[in-house]
């Protein structure tokens, strides 16, 4: 009798704390955040490229708004094979924090080590990745009313990584698609409607073409749907998504999809507001959850020029502040972001404006 009023008030305890966070993972209190006297610590992999002066700008937010969260940095980078052991580190840091703020790092093309940034999903199986592409008032973009959420599978699908060379000038590529990660994500998707109050959720595929994958794919989303009879659905195939999305993106609200299509569409999502330096995102596993820009662009011709747009780092960090139930400093970051782009007019280069990453930085902390 003790035991199970034991249980129950501990699974109260849980649920009480996962209905708070507005995009959570699945997570015991055993396995959540770490948080000692009050102030979280938080793993930090500024990224390569635009990476250091964007997550600088983070770190000052956050001391001037007094947020209660350190960070445990790894200048983790994806231009040397010396990173690998840097990389296990930050692994370790990640799996001892459970949560990570990050920039973008760097793939090689053709030759050199496969992605850190797929690695790091599969390693920790952050499964869900969830971008949010949304007109920011003031911002000039070709389409108004824009507001629609993209979740990607994070772990399988063409970045598998497993291909080969069965012939010299033939190389074979698997793309893997599997029932049990495709209901995994599709019920991300849906429960994701529910808790946040969309209508509709739209699956992403091309099954007339890949009938087996992307068929399995969508079958598999359209059984997980009927779970959920309060929600609208739809499918589309993906390349007419595309003209969709560049033509009346106002009928999309939670979209979800393989992992490429997803790559492709947030780049034509953040495409639709203004580019990706305003596109937040977040990254969700059982246990882990990254949380970094929604286009995923690492930048690096403007490396160094003071010039780059730090606002979808630091909105990202506003969605981690929320995941750690830190809502009041959230708030407070968001809004400062928002009256410095709208009302001020404070604009790097890549949104029309003439202000540095300085100057923008400043005027949000102003803001607060």
């Amino acid at each position: 009798m003790f035991r199970s009023l034991v249980r129950q008030t501990a699974f109260k305890q849980v649920a009480s704390r996962l209905s708070a966070r507005a995009m959570s993972t699945v997570v015991e209190d055993s396995v959540g955040p770490k948080c000692y006297g009050g102030t979280y610590t938080v793993t930090l992999i500024p990224g390569d490229g635009i990476g250091q002066e964007t997550a600088a700008s983070v770190k000052a937010v956050f001391e001037a708004s007094k947020v209660p969260v350190e960070f445990e940095q790894f200048d983790l980078s994806g231009f040397t094979e010396e990173s690998d052991n840097l990389m296990q580190e930050a692994l370790a840091s990640l799996r001892r924090n459970k949560v990570g703020l990050k920039g973008i790092l760097y793939t090689p093309i053709r030759r050199g080590h496969s992605s850190f940034n797929v690695a790091m999903r599969k390693e920790l199986d952050i499964y869900a990745s969830v971008a949010h592409c949304k007109n920011i008032p003031g911002i000039n973009s070709r389409h108004k009313d824009v507001d629609f959420v993209i979740i990607r599978e994070n772990t399988e699908g063409e970045y598998s990584g497993l291909e080969h060379q069965s012939f010299p000038g033939v190389v074979e590529s698997l793309k893997i698609i599997t029932r049990p990660k495709t209901e995994r994500i599709a019920r991300y998707a849906f429960d994701y409607a529910l808790r946040n109050n969309r209508k509709k959720v739209t699956i992403v595929h091309k099954a007339n073409i890949m009938k087996l994958a992307d068929g399995l794919f969508l079958n598999t989303c359209r059984a997980v749907a009927k779970e959920y009879p309060s929600i609208q659905y739809n499918d589309m195939i993906v390349d007419n998504t595309a003209m969709q999305l560049v033509g009346k993106p106002q009928q999309f609200d939670v979209m979800v999809m393989p992992n490429l299509y997803g790559s492709i569409v947030s780049n034509i999502g953040a495409g639709l507001i203004g580019g990706p330096g305003i596109v937040p995102g977040a990254n969700y596993g059982r246990e882990f959850a990254i949380f970094e820009p929604g286009s995923r662009h690492v930048a690096k011709d403007i490396q160094g020029r003071n010039t780059a747009n730090p606002s979808s780092l630091i909105l990202s960090s506003v969605i981690m502040l929320r995941h750690l139930q830190l809502g009041e400093h959230a708030d407070r970051i968001e809004n400062a972001v928002n009256k410095t782009l709208s009302i001020d007019g404070v604009r790097t280069p890549d949104l029309g404006g003439s202000h540095s990453t300085t100057e923008f930085t400043n005027a949000v902390i102003r803001n607060l």
